[in-house]
């Protein structure tokens, strides 16, 4: 199936289940901002105040783009946004499936890839393929028409995070950022492994540049092993288990398996046991709130619904960003 310029229809037809609607924030009573730095110890916590789990939801299988399967919990109705994230998909696609031609604007989305490999084009001209490991972190802004496409055989897993922008900088121009696995830092500690996505872990910084101040890590944890990983105070953060299955925020918590995203609620560090026989997997995801209106309606995040009827005509007519939008059509991928 390919996108066209069709307006409203085609948007209601490409990202069924989203309105056009304000959105209200899940934010977990966070304290005043404080100047604190992200850092991690693994015996002694070096935060004062250890984040409890304040919510947990399940992701659960949903169909999105062409034939693709993803497991969405923020975006879900039990958690549909926490400021200043509006969505985690944690997706499984097999060729032929995938996701054709879609506009995006007044967000960043950032790709994960656990397994495989997904090829990216854009309206730009823009073309590359990300493969296990690697990730892009992509800048829509004032607007993008992309397609993500498996490029390897058998399943490609990988997590997809949508970012909010702030309002003025909903209408930069796009960028992006790529990081090769191999040029992602780690660091290794007492049972802890940790790769530094976004912000800084174990005396590894991420050179990611962040418009929304925004930490993510992917830590692994083998039998018996503990992390205490402190969080900027202010920030709101989550969890969200891979593989295997851990104890969060306190060691009498009930362990949780994979595929579960856990809210911390207000602290400045977080503490995980990993007290199974086989290896914990999960990333710990950061950002200082916005605190904005939000207003969606599928790939368009603004701040009023004004604007959301203005990206939309954008999109229609080719114009403020979408210039190329009626004549690009991506190419198959093989």
């Amino acid at each position: 199936m390919r996108a066209r310029c069709d307006g409203r229809l085609l948007l209601m037809v490409l990202f069924l289940g989203f309105t056009h609607r304000l959105l209200p924030l899940f934010h977990p009573r966070l304290p005043s901002p404080s100047p604190s730095l992200v850092r991690s110890a693994m015996s002694q916590p070096d935060f004062s105040t250890p984040r409890p789990v304040v919510k947990r939801v399940l992701a659960k299988q949903q169909h999105e783009g062409q034939g693709a399967v993803v497991r969405r919990s923020i975006g879900r109705n039990e958690l549909r946004s926490l400021d200043p994230f509006l969505m985690l998909d944690e997706f499984s696609v097999s060729p032929p499936a995938g996701f054709p031609d879609h506009p995006h604007r007044g967000f960043e989305t950032v790709t994960y890839m656990l397994q495989g490999a997904f090829t990216h084009q854009d309206f730009a001209g823009n073309r590359g393929t990300i493969r296990t490991g690697d990730v892009q972190w992509m800048t829509a802004g004032r607007g993008i028409i992309h397609s993500e496409m498996p490029a390897g055989e058998g399943v490609n897993k990988g997590l997809q995070l949508w970012i909010n922008l702030s309002s003025r900088d909903k209408m930069i121009e796009p960028r992006y950022q790529e990081l090769l696995s191999e040029d992602i830092g780690t660091a290794e500690d007492d049972g802890v492994e940790v790769r530094v996505i976004a912000g800084e872990a174990m005396g590894v910084r991420s050179p990611v540049y962040t418009r929304t101040p925004t930490m993510y890590l992917d830590f692994t944890l083998k039998p018996g092993a503990r992390l205490n990983q402190s969080i900027h105070e202010s920030w709101t953060a989550f969890v969200y288990v891979i593989e295997g299955e851990g104890v969060f925020g306190s060691a009498d918590s009930t362990p949780v398996p994979a595929h579960n995203l856990l809210v911390l609620g207000p602290g400045d560090g977080v503490s995980v046991w990993n007290e199974s026989s086989k290896p914990l997997r999960f990333v710990l995801i950061g950002g200082q709130p916005l605190n904005e209106p939000v207003a969606q309606h599928g790939p368009f995040v603004m701040n009023t619904p004004a604007q959301i009827d203005q990206a939309i005509e954008d999109y229609q007519y080719g114009k403020n960003g979408f210039e190329m939008a009626r004549y690009w059509r991506s190419r198959s991928v093989g």
